[in-house]
């Protein structure tokens, strides 16, 4: 489960090459997230087309160096590298970054293994804001379907490897947040970590727009979720008690932690016996 404390982060000023407006302009945009842990940085070709909204999200965050100098602050192996959310002030806890507003669902992709997606709150399906994970598996099984589907945004074309080295690293806990890797000999400890250096962080040492072309996606398959989300309103059919209607869908299902989708079943359960009940009556 994506929480807040999952939410969205991996994270030396650079200079931005891409203006806002040619973000939006552009069919697929290449960005390059440099990170303290390699001399390479890792490139991601974003689907502008298809998830417009969450591009043009992530975008506006690089173009005001948002993600420079955070650090990435949870990485669960065979499993995901997330980012996007916190900094380090020179002491614990580590600094949480402060969001824009959320941006809507787009679950159009679904979450295989090199591809990146938005981090977002618990049972909240429209909650995603600066947070990010890269996806070091198949997990499609779960996040496709969870939370109204996980939003995939782009595809690791370069850099990888290096996303799968942050999850091999010592994994330490500070206050709330779990699995922050940590750069330490293999003789240290997380326990060594009370008081630790930058150094001792993966950071996230710029974001940048690497290739601003019209068209940069044709030599990319990327795979389509198998849960559709009929009406376009951001929440998959299965977790939408009206997947007809795109200006309705079951709120209540955000307010319960862990309840997934039960709250959206039993809606139409109860639809559906609404719906009986009345046949009988007419007849």
């Amino acid at each position: 489960m994506f929480t807040q404390t999952l939410k969205k982060s991996l994270l030396l000023p650079a200079a931005l090459t891409c203006s806002l407006g040619l973000s939006y302009a552009a069919n697929a945009t290449i960005v390059e997230i440099k990170t303290s842990l390699s001399t390479e940085s890792i490139k991601v070709n974003l689907f502008d087309t298809t998830t417009p909204e969450t591009v043009n999200n992530f975008l506006t965050y690089l173009n005001d160096g948002h993600y420079n100098n955070s650090v990435v602050h949870r990485a669960v192996p065979d499993f995901i590298v997330q980012a996007g959310g916190y900094s380090f002030s020179g002491e614990w806890p580590l600094t949480a970054l402060v969001p824009n507003s959320s941006v809507k669902n787009e679950p159009v992709y679904s979450n295989v293994k090199g591809t990146i997606a938005m981090a977002k709150k618990g049972n909240s399906v429209h909650s995603a804001t600066n947070q990010w994970f890269f996806n070091l598996k198949d997990n499609s099984s779960n996040l496709d379907r969870q939370n109204g589907g996980f939003t995939v945004f782009g595809q690791v074309i370069e850099g990888l490897d290096i996303v799968e080295r942050i999850a091999q690293l010592k994994l330490c806990t500070s206050g709330s947040l779990e699995g922050i890797p940590m750069v330490i000999e293999t003789s240290q400890t997380c326990a060594d970590m009370s008081a630790p250096g930058l150094e001792n962080f993966v950071v996230i040492e710029y974001v940048n727009i690497f290739d601003s072309s019209p068209v940069t996606d044709n030599d990319l398959v990327p795979l389509k979720s198998k849960e559709p989300d009929s009406d376009g309103d951001g929440v998959i059919d299965i977790a939408d008690a009206f997947p007809s209607d795109p200006n309705k869908y079951l709120k209540e299902a955000d307010v319960a932690e862990g309840s997934g989708g039960s709250m959206t079943w039993f809606a139409l359960v109860m639809l559906a016996l609404a719906s009986t009940r009345k046949h009988l009556f007419k007849s």
